[in-house]
């Protein structure tokens, strides 16, 4: 055993097990929804719904890699898919050429408009419903500190804090 680790104690040890079982479980069960639905993935669906709450639906593709914890290359891909199905197109930041824009189109805000309410009722019977209020703000208090952990500083796109 390395002596320099600090082990985690058995109260620690169940709450990161409970917790990296709800981060497979969570985002397995919603992404299999959205396919059913919606014939999207999790990811897509995101990306758009970002896109969606931006202003002009428009946010530049660095930011919605960061937004996303994607490579810029992963996330090229994804956009690509979506301007074949013409939802999402892409441009040169008017304000600085150095950056490329993703953004929605009509067709893309109306799918996302189209699949919300599915994804909004999965994620109320899911996680709202399952909690209290106060354990819901709790939930919403510990998420945004351990994305701030991970990203100082930065805010997901459509996040409020």
């Amino acid at each position: 055993m390395d002596d320099d680790v600090k082990w985690l104690d058995e109260d620690q040890l169940n709450a990161w097990m409970g917790f990296a079982g709800l981060l497979t479980a969570l985002p397995a069960e919603l992404d299999s929804q959205m396919q059913r639905q919606a014939g999207i993935t999790q990811f897509e669906y995101l990306v758009m719904a970002a896109l969606s709450e931006a202003t002009d639906r428009t946010l530049r593709m660095s930011v919605i890699s960061r937004f996303a914890h994607g490579s810029l290359s992963r996330l090229s891909h994804l956009i690509k898919r979506l301007e074949k199905r013409g939802w999402v197109h892409r441009e040169l930041d008017p304000a600085d050429g150095r950056y490329t824009n993703a953004i929605l189109t009509d067709a893309g805000y109306a799918k996302v408009v189209a699949t919300a309410p599915g994804h909004v009722r999965l994620v109320r019977r899911l996680v709202i419903d399952a909690l209290t209020p106060a354990q819901l703000h709790r939930l919403g208090d510990t998420s945004r500190r351990i994305l701030d952990t991970i990203n100082p500083g930065e805010q997901c796109p459509g996040a409020r804090r």
